[in-house]
């Protein structure tokens, strides 16, 4: 594989990243309308002259965003030239770009007619699906199947349930937090991990409801992405991907529980909560690994029942003698 390409997949990833944490710093130091309603421009103007913080914050995430979005665009084009052949990659260009220009519309649209609080927290996991995406085409960029030995890797039905289950969840999870800084909630609840510690009244208004919500949604994931970590351990020894895989989602599920306590009680401290969403577009992205490998397992595992198949049909057959 070209060396250009590999730089240019790392790149638009490590950009795809940043445009995530962009967004979630947009949101939580509240200058999505930094630049008016205005949009592409900034308060109409192709270079602003009242300069602000909220401005700075807002025209550089729009500026970064369009510029990944070129390259996601390049990356895209040229991965389905070089490796289309591999089945995935088709699928994830078009994945990738099409979640990218939706998120973008649906920041404009917030910007330009304003939309609600449960829509807006959809943008934040559209623009974390594009990055997976481009993450995974890295990924098959750099032939890591190969080097993992995943390539003809089996998975039992039950872990497959799980990847797929906890998967989704993720995404509800993710949700549910974004929905959590879009409704201004994530101070409603002084304490943690009660939202008052030492009282177990449910919660009194619709912010406790949404926080305490998402607090239950990744306490689960926590306790679900546990117990398939221990699976793994115990009976994926030998499959080095997926053994190390589940420890990696462990320790940045563990991670982001930290870091959501730690916002509570920093007061939500940026620096606290951007770690909050890198903790959790990175465990998306070893999720959305997982998938992919598992989608390829359940073809692997055709295959092998194919040949066993064809393997017992050829024995069946009675040998012919020759007769003098």
């Amino acid at each position: 594989m070209q060396r250009s390409l590999k730089w240019l997949a790392v790149l638009t990833s490590i950009g795809m990243l940043l445009v995530l944490l962009g967004g979630a710093l947009v949101t939580k130091t509240e200058s999505g309308m930094g630049c008016g309603k205005s949009w592409p421009l900034c308060n109409g103007e192709l270079v602003p002259t009242d300069i602000t913080p909220e401005l700075i914050i807002e025209l550089a995430h729009r500026l970064v965003s369009g510029g990944i979005g070129f390259m996601v665009l390049i990356l895209s084009i040229w991965t389905w030239r070089k490796i289309g052949h591999i089945r995935e990659t088709k699928f994830l260009a078009l994945t990738s770009l099409f979640f990218l220009i939706l998120q973008a519309l649906i920041g404009a649209a917030a910007v330009v007619w304003g939309q609600s609080d449960f829509v807006l927290a959809l943008h934040f996991g559209i623009s974390l699906i594009s990055f997976a995406a481009v993450l995974l085409l890295t990924l098959l960029i750099f032939e890591v199947d190969k080097k993992f030995e995943a390539e003809k890797l089996i998975i039992d039905k039950r872990m497959r349930k799980h990847i797929i289950g906890v998967s989704l969840y993720s995404y509800a999870v993710v949700y549910t937090g974004a929905l959590v800084r879009h409704v201004n909630a994530s101070l409603v609840c002084r304490d943690w991990p009660l939202c008052i510690n030492g009282s177990f009244a449910l919660p009194a208004n619709m912010y406790e409801w949404v926080q305490m919500g998402h607090r239950a949604a990744a306490g689960l994931i926590f306790i679900w992405i546990g117990y398939i970590t221990y699976l793994a351990i115990k009976h994926y020894k030998d499959q080095k991907v997926i053994y190390w895989g589940w420890i990696i989602s462990f320790i940045l599920v563990s991670l982001q529980v930290a870091a959501g306590a730690l916002v509570v009680l920093t007061r939500l401290n940026l620096y606290i909560a951007l770690a909050h969403a890198f903790f959790i577009s990175c465990l998306f992205g070893v999720l959305s690994y997982f998938i992919l490998l598992s989608s390829r397992s359940r073809k692997n595992e055709l295959a092998v029942s194919v040949m066993e198949k064809e393997k017992n049909d050829e024995s069946a057959i009675p040998s012919i003698t020759s007769i003098p």
